[in-house]
């Protein structure tokens, strides 16, 4: 089976008048794909990549820093896309936050790190505390404009009714998919 070429939303979520929307489109069309089996390396490296940066800045604006790395269990692989992501889209200083704010867990020993990661989230957290930076809230750039925007300017990027969402992808995975 060979990469899906395509970032595909929903035509409903292009015509909204919330950005988020086209964000969520793009999420909800990658969960689908997992559940119908279809592995990571044969989804949009693209949509991957908003599908991320929206995780990361949910985790965000839900908890602040340290709840993006307890909650994503300080995952390279994950960080290393997400750096990838922030240049891609041009958020120079959410990239530049993101970085100082690595340092910070870098820096930090792993037997701490470890302790933090395993521990309870809430509560008494001198560890949480030093991670949190609300810098972010006060950013003069705003991710989810600029996550948003990158994927409706993708050469790959297409809107398609829901229906014949559903049809391009039962093509693609070769078996029927349940609707809603």
């Amino acid at each position: 089976m060979e990469e899906f070429g395509r970032i595909l939303v929903s035509e409903t979520a292009l015509n909204s008048e919330n950005l988020q929307d086209v964000i969520h489109s793009n999420i909800s069309i990658i969960n689908l794909m997992r559940e119908e089996g279809v592995d990571d390396e044969l989804i949009h490296e693209d949509a991957l990549t908003s599908y991320y940066l929206d995780y990361y800045f949910s985790q965000y604006t839900e908890g602040n820093f340290s709840q993006f790395v307890y909650n994503s269990g300080w995952n390279k692989e994950l960080n290393e896309l997400i750096e990838e992501g922030l240049a891609l889209i041009g958020a120079e200083k959410h990239l530049e936050l993101f970085q100082e704010q690595s340092k910070k867990v870098r820096i930090m020993s792993n037997i701490k790190l470890g302790k933090f990661l395993k521990g309870k989230l809430d509560g008494v957290n001198p560890v949480r505390d030093a991670l949190n930076n609300n810098a972010f809230f006060e950013l003069e750039e705003n991710l989810m404009e600029l996550n948003a925007a990158f994927l409706k300017n993708h050469p790959d990027f297409q809107a398609l009714p829901v229906e014949e969402i559903f049809r391009t992808l039962e093509e693609f995975t070769g078996h029927e998919i349940k609707r809603g």
